[in-house]
């Protein structure tokens, strides 16, 4: 077999008795690195400890790693305007997180002959979150529903980045005020009725 030490170093070819007894000798395991190389590929290493450090590669690729959610909104062609923009404010919620946006516009009864309703409705709300997404998919009709969705200019990973970055810093300034900021406001109404 091929041999690799412990430090990356080439040892050459060498019989598996050799390769064993200079395992124990530095104290280290033996490892197959490559069975279908003519010849095998073994290495000395710390096998605890290398699969240990595999594990935490593992783990902080997991933590980078952005799962792309759609999020659905459900609105109505006839919306009332305060209803109107707390669903917008959902939405834009929504894409600042670096997520899609699935905006559903359920039509009942009469209002399914009037889907031009829906659509003006769509391309509003379109219009109002254009700085934070666009259009991925164009408003189309399904059966009673009107669907658009919407995608972010930004990525999740970035979003995820900014999120994290404005977390470190409110605790940075959580920190760096004291913990009862109020108390000399709460004592003082106290001295006053002592004096009096």
């Amino acid at each position: 077999m091929r041999l690799v030490g412990p430090s990356g170093e080439q040892v050459g070819i060498v019989p598996l008795a050799k390769a064993l007894e200079l395992a124990q000798e530095y104290d280290l395991d033996l490892v197959e690195v490559a069975a279908n190389a003519r010849p095998p590929v073994c290495k000395l290493m710390d096998y605890g400890k290398f699969k240990y450090e595999s594990a935490m590669k593992a783990r902080e690729a997991r933590k980078n790693q952005a799962h792309t959610v759609i999020k659905e909104m459900k609105l109505r062609p006839k919306i009332d305007p305060h209803d109107y923009d707390t669903k917008k404010g959902h939405v834009v919620r929504f894409l600042k997180q670096g997520d899609k946006v699935k905006i559903t516009i359920m039509f009942r009864g009469r209002e399914q002959s009037r889907p031009e309703l829906g659509y003006r409705l769509l391309q509003r709300l379109a219009e109002d979150v254009q700085d934070l997404g666009f259009i991925e998919s164009n408003p189309k009709q399904d059966g009673r529903n009107m669907i658009m969705v919407l995608g972010p200019h930004k990525k999740k990973t970035e979003a995820m980045a900014e999120a994290r970055e404005a977390q470190a810093a409110r605790k940075a300034e959580r920190q760096g005020q004291p913990a009862h900021a109020d108390e000399s406001a709460v004592d003082e109404p106290a001295d006053e009725a002592a004096e009096a």
